[in-house]
């Protein structure tokens, strides 16, 4: 009984935080309306504010709503929108407050001078008013652009850039690379993300512009998923299985593909919340049920699914071998499934060798200046769907969490390339970061 209430304080915390937050955004957003809206006309003034008050409970309540299952009836698509809206409005909201918060801490600290020297002085003058002076309008103004560009920058990256595919194309220098794999094409596919697609004709663009390219070989780097099998449908698995490559297509999973992100019916209240483990002895018997039901759609789609082990891709004489391990998060609370050594069992040395490996965080802890491992190939960061990219500079927020977030990056021989990309979570599109084809030839 003691451990189920303490198990409760932490999840109080999850709940009573965000709520705080979002009333602390919703405040300084309203302070911002009220202060522009103070010299309109009565009727005008009121419809501006409670029309603002009536959005955000449709939204909260809606959100509500969706959080405790009663809207999975809904088209899935919709509710990914959704999720958009409101992060938009949220981050929207955020933004809003960060000119406002700097002038209530001028305010607070004039109001403090003042008293201050009032009492100094020991005069009493009431010509001065309130401790707080009044809301300067035009930061109030500022506020409300900062809001609306935020907003509207959010919706043109879901309803264009959600699906606008770029085809990245890399030269990858390998001096220990067999004579028969000069000129390979790879293609690269990464962080699909089946549950969060909402317009799934417009996914055929970014399918169709890698079938193009004709690659020699295509590897998927993980989170074929968000967190559950059923997401790669019949539809999608046809969509895919459209995806052919000489030398075959290699996969492997990513930390959303176990379910960890899921509350399970079977687990236990305890459990709940546990993400950075080493095994899977935490799995209930649905959540392994899902995970094998994932497993067989690699397999349906014509994927050959690493799950640390490896394979040999020969030709005139040479070999290539291709190591995939499970997902292993060397920053950040994600599991550790992966096992390199045993990846590598009967895998010389010397070998020339291919990692596929969802995590790049991954190669700094064990593959770096660690193993004879030329080429690692990683996705995990969506170069967080937004940042800027043009010419040669490139920036993203995702940058200060990882080193290695999007592009190739090289070590002495060693290599790793992390993709951008396929699809999108929680914000359901891409501002500045567009989703990715990779197209790498090892020369």
């Amino acid at each position: 009984m003691f451990q189920s209430v303490i198990s409760l304080i932490p999840m109080f915390f999850r709940i009573a935080i965000p709520i705080l937050v979002v009333l602390i955004f919703d405040f300084y957003a309203f302070q911002a309306i009220r202060t522009l809206t103070a010299d309109m006309a009565t009727t005008t003034r009121r419809l501006i504010r409670i029309s603002y008050w009536l959005l955000n409970i449709s939204f909260y309540v809606i959100g509500l709503l969706g959080m405790a299952g009663y809207l999975n009836h809904i088209d899935r698509g919709i509710r990914t929108v959704f999720t958009g809206m409101f992060f938009g409005l949220f981050l929207a909201k955020m933004l809003m407050m960060l000119p406002m918060l700097m002038e209530d801490i001028y305010r607070i600290f004039n109001g403090i001078i003042s008293w201050i020297s009032n009492k100094k002085d020991n005069v009493v003058d009431e010509s001065k008013g309130d401790f707080l002076v009044g809301r300067k309008k035009f930061i109030s103004q500022i506020s409300i652009g900062l809001g609306g560009l935020s907003f509207a920058g959010l919706t043109y990256g879901i309803v264009k850039g959600a699906h606008d595919y770029k085809v990245h194309r890399v030269d990858v220098p390998l001096s220990q690379l067999p004579p028969a794999f000069k000129g390979l094409k790879i293609g690269h596919l990464s962080d699909i993300h089946s549950g969060s697609f909402w317009d799934r004709r417009a996914i055929d663009k970014g399918i169709d512009k890698l079938i193009k390219e004709k690659p020699d070989v295509i590897f998927f780097t993980g989170d074929l998923v968000n967190s559950l099998a059923e997401e790669m449908d019949d539809e999608l698995i046809e969509k895919f299985g459209r995806l052919k490559a000489p030398l075959g297509i290699y996969s492997i999973l990513g930390n959303h593909d176990y379910g960890d992100y899921h509350n399970w019916p079977d687990k236990d209240m305890l459990q709940m919340g546990n993400r950075a483990q080493a095994d899977k002895s935490h799995m209930t018997p649905m959540q392994l049920e899902n995970l094998q039901v994932l497993i067989n759609k690699h397999k349906r789609m014509g994927w050959d699914l690493l799950m640390n082990e490896n394979r040999v891709i020969e030709k005139d004489g040479h070999k290539l071998h291709i190591i995939g391990v499970e997902n292993y998060g060397a920053r950040g609370n994600f599991a550790r499934y992966g096992r390199l050594n045993e990846a590598l069992e009967g895998v010389e040395e010397q070998a020339f060798k291919i990692l596929l490996s969802h995590d790049p965080s991954h190669w700094d802890a064990q593959v770096k200046g660690k193993q004879n491992i030329a080429l690692t190939l990683s996705g995990h960061t969506h170069g967080a769907q937004f940042g800027l990219e043009t010419g040669g500079f490139r920036w993203s927020p995702i940058k200060y969490m990882y080193k290695q977030w999007a592009g190739l990056y090289t070590h002495g021989e060693q290599h790793i390339y992390v993709n951008r990309g396929f699809g999108y979570l929680g914000y359901p599109g891409r501002l500045g970061i567009r989703p990715e084809i990779g197209i790498l030839t090892l020369v």
